[in-house]
């Protein structure tokens, strides 16, 4: 739970779901520090909220982390890299998502909680994200038993809209100048989500979850197919016959995903309709 006048660290708040989070622990009176790695990218969240503290830096520096939860009542841990960031290209992604961790869940030891954001991608694991994901929730569910003093929660979130890693982005440019786009597999399906949803299901785990075991609520989802064709009818110029480039899903990408083990299937699941998409895109 946010309180009033408590101050709450967000690491790798620069994102689309850090700046909904930013918006939303201000909205409910907390004071909010950002640290990231990006200093332009810190500098124009500054700009927008400008209550905010910032700071400079990367999580796998132990004194800066430690020097930065000493005065804060709780943490919200985002940073991460994502799959398409460092795509086979395991090094990064351990050293984030797992030693980065590490590093938050060490120091932070005196604060009311750490919530970090897990992935959908954890439940069958085919690249080093989920895999680095996974280990992340492992940590959490061990620090919840040697630290029982400090709550430990874990969400799972599906793809959000306009995230740093997301497709939409280059489809959006490409579809406006009627250029060429590359799509994996239209079949392909996937959860789908606003950053608001997002920042919904990380309130309400942080009010509800008991435990560390990973949070998640019902999620809507789309095929690929469809998210292409709703970026298409919004964005493609009149008379655009826009050409498209099939590839097929990388050896790192699942046909369906689902949240957790004995879930169903995202092509199982209610879908958003291509007007809804276009709604939030």
């Amino acid at each position: 739970m946010i309180t009033r006048g408590k101050k709450y660290l967000i690491t790798g708040g620069t994102g689309v779901i850090g700046d909904t989070l930013c918006k939303r622990v201000l909205s409910l009176g907390g004071q909010v520090v950002v640290m990231s790695r990006s200093e332009n990218k810190l500098k124009k969240l500054k700009e927008k909220y400008n209550k905010i503290e910032i700071v400079i830096g990367n999580i796998c520096d132990r004194q800066l982390v430690r020097n930065t939860i000493e005065n804060v009542d709780g943490v919200f841990h985002l940073a991460a890299v994502a799959e398409g960031m460092q795509a086979g290209k395991p090094i990064e992604s351990v050293k984030t998502n797992v030693i980065g961790s590490l590093v938050v869940l060490e120091e932070a030891s005196n604060v009311d909680f750490v919530l970090g954001i897990s992935s959908d991608k954890v439940v069958q694991v085919s690249g080093n994200y989920g895999a680095t994901k996974f280990l992340m929730e492992k940590l959490f569910n061990q620090f919840e038993e040697i630290n029982p003093k400090v709550k430990y929660r874990v969400v799972r979130l599906g793809n959000v809209i306009y995230s740093v890693d997301s497709v939409l982005y280059r489809w959006k440019n490409l579809i406006k100048n009627c250029e060429e786009v590359v799509v994996t597999d239209k079949r392909a399906t996937r959860f789908f989500l606003t950053s608001e949803k997002s920042v919904d299901l990380i309130i309400n785990c942080l009010e509800n979850a008991k435990d560390s075991k990973p949070y998640f609520e019902d999620m809507k989802s789309t095929s690929i197919g469809n998210l292409l064709q709703a970026m298409i009818n919004k964005y493609a110029p009149d008379n655009c016959k826009l050409p498209i480039k099939r590839i097929g899903l990388h050896s790192s990408e699942n046909l369906h995903e689902k949240v957790f083990e004995n879930g169903p299937f995202t092509n199982e699941i209610k879908q958003y309709t291509v007007e809804e998409l276009e709604e939030m895109i």
